[in-house]
C-alpha cells in the first residue's frame, strides 16, 4: 500500500504514483548498423521531491551477463532529471538560475491543477533528462491516471557522445508494479523498440 506524502504540492499529485524507489528486470532487444543488442538488465529508478513543483529522478541500470553464482553485471548509462506539470512560470516561482521567486504569491490549489486539464482528461507533463553519455532530452507528454506517454521535443548532445536523434517512453503502474518501455532512434537506426522493464517499489 502506498501512501501519499502529506506535504506533497499540488502540482506534484498527478505524478504521485511515481513516488518512490522501483527495482526489477528489464530486456533490451535493439539493432543498429548490423549489430543486435539484447539481453537482460536490472533497474533501480528512484522518484523523490524536495516541496518544490517537480519530481526529482534518477536511474540506472546493469546488463546482466552468465547466470547463477557465475553472473556478473556490466553498468550500462544512468539518467538524472525532472518531471512536471506544464504550466507557464510565474513571478510567484523562482528561477532562471538561482533567482529567488519575485513575489510570495498563494500556494498553489487542487483548483489550479484542475485547470490545466486537457481535452484528453489527462495533464501535459514535462520531462527533462541528463543522461550519463552526454546526451540531454527535453520530453513532451502527458499523465493520465496512472499512465504517462512522452516523446522527445529536442535532443542535445555532447561532441563525443554517440548518434541519438530521438524517442518516446511509455510508463504505467498495473497491479502495484511500475511497467516502462523505451523507443529510440539511435546509431543511424530510426524509432523503434529498445528496452522495457517491470519494477517492483522497494521504500
Amino acid at each position: 500500500m502506498f501512501d501519499l506524502p502529506t506535504d506533497l504540492p499540488a502540482d506534484l499529485v498527478p505524478l504521485s504514483w511515481l513516488i518512490g524507489v522501483w527495482e526489477g528486470t528489464g530486456v533490451i532487444d535493439y539493432e543498429a548498423d548490423g549489430v543486435r543488442y539484447a539481453g537482460e538488465f536490472t533497474h533501480r529508478v528512484s522518484f523523490s521531491h524536495d516541496g518544490g513543483p517537480a519530481l526529482n529522478y534518477s536511474a540506472s541500470a546493469w546488463m546482466l551477463h552468465g547466470e547463477g553464482d557465475e553472473q556478473t553485471r556490466e553498468a550500462l548509462v544512468s539518467e538524472v532529471g525532472f518531471w512536471r506539470l506544464s504550466r507557464p512560470m510565474t513571478d510567484a516561482d523562482p528561477g532562471p538560475g538561482l533567482l529567488p521567486a519575485v513575489t510570495a504569491g498563494p500556494v498553489r490549489t487542487a483548483d489550479d491543477v484542475e485547470a490545466l486539464r486537457t481535452a484528453e482528461d489527462g495533464f501535459a507533463i514535462d520531462v527533462l533528462l541528463v543522461h550519463s553519455d552526454g546526451v540531454s532530452e527535453l520530453y513532451l507528454g502527458q499523465v493520465r491516471g496512472p499512465r504517462i506517454d512522452i516523446a522527445t521535443d529536442f535532443v542535445a548532445r555532447t561532441v563525443g557522445s554517440k548518434p541519438y536523434t530521438a524517442a518516446t517512453r511509455m510508463y504505467g503502474l498495473v497491479d502495484g508494479h511500475l511497467l516502462w518501455a523505451w523507443d529510440i532512434a539511435a546509431l543511424g537506426t530510426e524509432l523503434g523498440a529498445h528496452a522495457s522493464a517491470r519494477l517492483a517499489r522497494v521504500d
